[in-house]
């Protein structure tokens, strides 16, 4: 790229006059949708580990292949999985089993290829089977093409119920297109209920290099479990054991479980969500499903989180191993109600109506929960009939957006796009100002809950500098106006797979995205500084013990630009992040001033 001629900006700090900055907008969502947990943070290898949805021609359940001369296969019957007591949204095709019946002799089963697997690591395989004979079930991990063994275990089941067994596999070789194949020759019929395969050192069902990178970026709230996702969600679900755990069908599998064959597998759960949000140093902020959730059982989840150990909930809780309560503060009232993609009322005053039935059902478990209302903001007639109707039980207000950009790299629009992404943050903080707006004129006193933002093109795409850019100016901007619009509480939408942290089997690591906000770190805990010299965009600076900590950005194309920092006495010490492309797969370089 021609550089133009340096530009120098030169900026006070007013260390002296710093104001409080809300901790909160340092925070992310953790939905289940799309790749965040298939093949993103879930530690599991297997895909549609319960048989869910329609089987091939052959009734061999998705993602799965028999195995064996004309074995006969069928997906219906009785299933391993379930849902709690008193589901009242099951849908097509959740709880199956997968059939296996040998008629004509000879070696029979299934398999799953494209497994990734790591030499000299141990695997847990779990599965739950049964058979209305005695019969050896053999399960060995394999190349490809089963020529080759890596590791076998061979099970005997006994006519009866279902019944679990492990095993622990340790692949001698490395091999990124290994198969699990499950066998057997008895001339019998053998059910699959359910099978698990994960690394045995996972945290919870989750990957550990996802969850390191989770800790880098530090995100001071984490929004669960959706987003969208909130609405397909069943809290109860998560207190079976997560193999009994019935898959639960996307209503907008396009939007949710694109690469799961519209399933959700219920790998985490309640207790699984807050072991990592301990884990990574972040509140939890849970998204209620109100439309096919009763009250009371919204009143149930908050009693199950933050209730003593002798409430029925509470106790549930105390008899899983955890007798502390959870101490969950944040809740959203759904997500994005209003919108014609969700299910439930469409009108402000239905949705304020549903809303606060769920509400007062909530609040009568703990009142010092603080409460987030959903809808299509900014609005008048969501913040008059909404927003203001709520008042008296939620004092926040849920605002998203994002940057909808045709992105085009091409040599001749490369500039075109790159400042039209870097640009973006201007249009947030626009749509920030018209909310503020309009609940000053209705419910004044609300806060603005902005938990969801980003660059929105494709749901997964390279790491790219553009797209850091975008990050630090957003996190700028938030950092300089959270105080002054009444924004509480932030949220990037989303870390795993779509922005922050790219994940592969092989291994896990920050994009550009991901390395502004393990830069933005210094942020936390401070006080914003108010700045001259320059925009609310490419500065920031906060205070904290005694110390400024202060970030820059160049957002020029093809300029280099020099700061001169006034205001902070002392030595300074300093990183330079750098990309000499601002093109798709480009990441930031570090080196110390």
């Amino acid at each position: 790229m021609k550089q133009t001629a340096q530009e120098t900006i030169r900026i006070k700090i007013d260390a002296a006059h710093a104001e409080a900055l809300p901790n909160r907008i340092f925070g992310h969502n953790l939905e289940h949708t799309r790749g965040a947990l298939t093949g993103g943070l879930s530690a599991q290898l297997l895909k549609n580990r319960k048989f869910a949805g329609k089987p091939s021609p052959a009734g061999v359940a998705a993602d799965w292949e028999g195995l064996g001369d004309r074995a006969f296969y069928q997906t219906e019957g009785e299933s391993y999985t379930r849902h709690a007591e008193g589901c009242d949204m099951p849908r097509r095709n959740e709880l199956q089993r997968q059939s296996v019946q040998n008629i004509y002799g000879g070696e029979c089963g299934i398999a799953q290829k494209g497994l990734f697997l790591e030499g000299g690591r141990a695997y847990e395989l779990r599965l739950a089977a049964k058979s209305g004979a005695s019969v050896t079930l053999t399960a060995s991990l394999t190349d490809a093409d089963g020529s080759t063994v890596y590791a076998a275990r061979a099970f005997n089941l006994t006519p009866g119920d279902w019944q679990i067994h492990r095993a622990t596999f340790t692949p001698p070789i490395s091999d990124e297109n290994a198969a699990l194949r499950l066998t057997f020759t008895a001339r019998t019929e053998v059910i699959f209920g359910a099978v698990s395969l994960l690394p045995e050192d996972h945290f919870h069902g989750m990957r550990r290099d996802v969850v390191e990178c989770l800790k880098q970026i530090a995100p001071t709230v984490l929004r669960w479990p959706g987003g969208n996702f909130a609405g397909e969600y069943r809290w109860k679900d998560g207190l079976l054991p997560p193999d009994e755990r019935g898959p639960l069908e996307s209503l907008m599998e396009d939007e949710t479980q694109t690469y799961a064959h519209g399933y959700d597998f219920h790998e985490i759960g309640t207790d699984e969500f807050i072991a990592l949000c301990r884990e990574v140093g972040a509140e939890p902020f849970f998204t209620i499903n109100p439309v096919w959730c009763a009250p009371e059982e919204s009143r149930q989840w908050v009693e199950y989180c933050n209730g003593a150990a002798d409430t029925e909930y509470g106790a549930k809780r105390a008899e899983r191993g955890h007798p502390a309560p959870y101490n969950v503060r944040l809740w959203s009232l759904g997500n994005e109600l209003g919108y014609g993609h969700m299910e439930g009322p469409n009108s402000p005053a239905g949705y304020a109506a549903l809303a606060r039935a769920h509400a007062d059902a909530m609040l009568a478990a703990d009142p010092e929960i603080t409460l987030f209302s959903a809808g299509p903001y900014p609005n008048d007639d969501w913040a008059r009939d909404s927003a203001a109707a709520l008042t008296p039980v939620s004092r926040h207000v849920s605002l998203h957006h994002y940057a909808f950009i045709r992105m085009d790299y091409t040599p001749a629009h490369a500039k075109e796009t790159y400042e039209a992404v870097a640009n973006a943050p201007g249009g947030a903080l626009a749509l920030a100002e018209r909310m503020r707006q309009s609940l000053d004129r209705f419910a004044p006193g609300a806060k603005i809950s902005f938990d969801e933002w980003n660059v929105w093109y494709s749901w997964f795409r390279p790491s790219c500098a553009a797209e850091g850019v975008f990050t630090a100016k957003m996190l700028h901007m938030l950092i300089n106006n959270a105080s002054r619009l009444g924004i509480a509480l932030a949220a990037y939408f989303q870390p795993v797979n779509e922005g922050a942290i790219e994940v592969t089997p092989a291994g896990a690591r920050l994009s550009a995205d991901g390395q502004m906000f393990a830069m933005a770190r210094g942020h936390h805990c401070g006080k914003r500084c108010p700045l001259t010299g320059a925009d609310d965009f490419t500065a920031a600076a906060t205070v904290k013990d005694g110390a400024v900590y202060v970030t820059l950005v160049n957002d020029s194309f093809d300029s280099p630009r020099a700061y001169e920092i006034a205001g902070v006495p002392g030595e300074a010490q300093g990183v330079v992040y750098a990309s000499e492309s601002a093109l798709p797969y480009t990441y930031f370089t570090e080196t110390a001033l």
